[in-house]
């Protein structure tokens, strides 16, 4: 049974620098997440020095992918290593920022799983902490960066495919498999709740997709139908938003996709311009055999089917790496980062309980 927390995409390697000129290393794996992370930067040419985990049992896991990665005795033999100049984690959501904080403190730079934190208050410290260490507080967005039809359609959008964006729609369902997720991802306060988690996603992306540096969450609402046995446990939630651009975003997530669905989620999203609209089916074509990749375009010139796997690549990673070494925000920036993070929590803390 495919489970949305180990999907990890793989892409052709596209080093960005020669070996041994970007060095990280990993602390906090409480989220398979951060095998995609790893696998994004190492194919963008980084090179993965150490782990360190409390939990054995996750670094023992963790170094069968990676069998050359050398296993830290605990957290300060990384942050005091010289020849690591970013550290990359998926901890507990609620210590993402903590974490965060020490790893600015010590001076370098700091690539977290989305949500990237679960309050305002971590916000505001992180926040303070970039200022003053003057360090990256990077989020791997996973849907957007990790995603080549979600690559390819800000390509389109940029080249004007599609106009002026007006509206964008996302749809991001996940399958929950209970019985492998640990007992703090049921615990509200560790976290954050669906809009914040799962959420994120979404709204990095209605900010990404229509250009905006700010928005409104015009209504949220959040519930849970039927887990009774999780009482802490959103399975479902919806927000809108207002962009500054005019633009127009909702999305909804949940954990309802069946067991019959062929991979974890059937993830979609549906970006509608003022010239044409595009539609992406990130992970499967629904009743095919198609796997992932899947793009829609429809404009004034062409009504097209892309299948984009394999062919378009995740630019993120080694754009993150030259932005690590040169100071610039190719990849994204922090005020990107951070605001999305932002909206994310105040969809979580401003939604309506709708069930039970």
């Amino acid at each position: 049974m495919i489970n949305g927390q180990f999907y990890a995409p793989e892409g052709k390697p596209a080093p960005v620098v020669e070996p041994g000129e970007f060095v990280f290393s990993v602390i906090g794996l409480d989220h398979g997440h951060i095998v995609g992370m790893c696998n994004g930067l190492t194919e963008a040419g980084a090179v993965l020095k150490s782990v360190y985990d409390p939990d054995p049992a996750k670094v023992d896991a963790f170094c069968k992918a990676y069998p050359h990665v050398k296993r830290a005795a605990n957290e300060e033999e990384l942050l005091s290593d010289p020849e690591t100049l970013l550290i990359a984690g998926a901890a507990v959501t609620s210590e993402r920022c903590a974490l965060g904080l020490r790893v600015m403190a010590a001076g370098k730079d700091y690539f977290t799983d989305k949500a990237p934190l679960t309050t305002l208050e971590q916000l505001a410290a992180a926040k303070e902490a970039v200022k003053q260490a003057g360090k990256k507080y990077m989020v791997y967005y996973s849907e957007r960066i990790h995603a080549e039809t979600a690559v390819f359609a800000g390509q389109l959008i940029e080249q004007g495919a599609i106009g002026k964006v007006i509206q964008v729609l996302g749809l991001g369902p996940h399958r929950l498999s209970a019985e492998t997720r640990p007992e703090w991802f049921f615990q509200k306060e560790q976290y954050g709740g669906i809009l914040c988690d799962i959420g994120s996603h979404q709204i990095e992306q209605i900010l990404f997709y229509t250009g905006a540096k700010d928005a409104t969450v015009t209504h949220s609402q959040i519930g849970n139908f039927n887990h009774p046995e999780f009482p802490e446990l959103d399975d479902f939630g919806d927000a809108s938003l207002l962009t500054d651009t005019g633009a127009a975003g909702y999305f909804r997530v949940d954990w309802f996709t069946p067991d019959g669905l062929q991979t974890w989620g059937d993830g979609r999203s549906f970006i509608l311009g003022t010239e044409g609209f595009i539609e992406q089916r990130k992970y499967m074509n629904l009743g095919t055999p198609g796997g992932e990749g899947h793009l829609f375009l429809a404009n004034g010139k062409e009504e097209t089917h892309y299948n984009v796997s394999g062919k378009v690549g995740f630019p993120f990673f080694g754009q993150l790496i030259l932005d690590c070494l040169n100071r610039t925000e190719n990849a994204m920036t922090q005020e990107h980062a951070f605001k999305a993070a932002e909206l994310c929590v105040k969809a979580q803390l401003q939604a309506e309980v709708i069930a039970p």
